[in-house]
């Protein structure tokens, strides 16, 4: 899906802010969890961030120091995933991807242990108190973290506008469907536009 060419719901202004998620080395480079097109994503994303550094706010996925840490499941998790914890993968696989680090500051780095950004942090109320309420959602992957930001943002009550070729994911298939579900089910409250209607909508 490539994308509406209007935003439905009219232009963007100052209250709107953009969260880049996790394009970060880990997800970039050879590693277990290499998404193997985030290179080709990367222009897009990094147009908008140059376009509205300001208004960027970068997460980054924290994963377990070492095999076996985490509550419940994620133990479970990091003990299949061994290889992605901090332990073996490098502190420095965290970082995000040279191409976008330059921009920070201004713009924001926010870490998170889980998927979803809103849960462990103060995202919601950092961005109200910039008087947020739009917000412009990239990054990786499609069907996870990036999911887990876009219905936290719905049941916040924020406006999300989802850039369709500013994402990336591990999986073809899931990628597609999440698109189409963005796109349909959540068409009241999810808006998918490709990254030059984005910018031209965006003072």
């Amino acid at each position: 899906m490539a994308g509406d060419n209007a935003l439905r719901f009219g232009p963007l202004s100052e209250s709107c802010a953009h969260l880049c998620v996790d394009m970060q080395r880990m997800f970039a480079e050879r590693t277990d969890w290499c998404t193997p097109w985030m290179p080709r994503v990367l222009p897009k994303v990094r147009r908008i961030v140059a376009a509205h550094p300001r208004q960027t706010v970068f997460t980054r996925f924290i994963p377990a120091d070492k095999p076996g840490d985490g509550g419940g499941t994620w133990k479970r998790y990091y003990e299949r995933w061994a290889s992605m914890t901090i332990e073996q993968l490098g502190r420095e696989q965290l970082d995000l991807v040279p191409e976008l680090a330059p921009f920070v500051p201004p713009a924001e780095i926010l870490d998170k242990h889980v998927y979803s950004p809103w849960l462990e942090t103060d995202l919601h109320r950092r961005l109200r108190a910039r008087g947020i309420d739009t917000l412009v959602v990239t990054g990786g992957e499609t069907d996870v973290c990036v999911l887990g930001t876009v219905l936290g943002a719905v049941d916040l009550g924020y406006r999300v506008i989802i850039v369709t070729d500013g994402l990336c994911s591990s999986s073809d298939e899931a990628h597609d469907a999440m698109l189409t579900l963005y796109h349909g089910r959540y068409g009241q409250q999810v808006e998918t536009v490709t990254t030059d209607t984005l910018l031209r909508n965006w003072a």
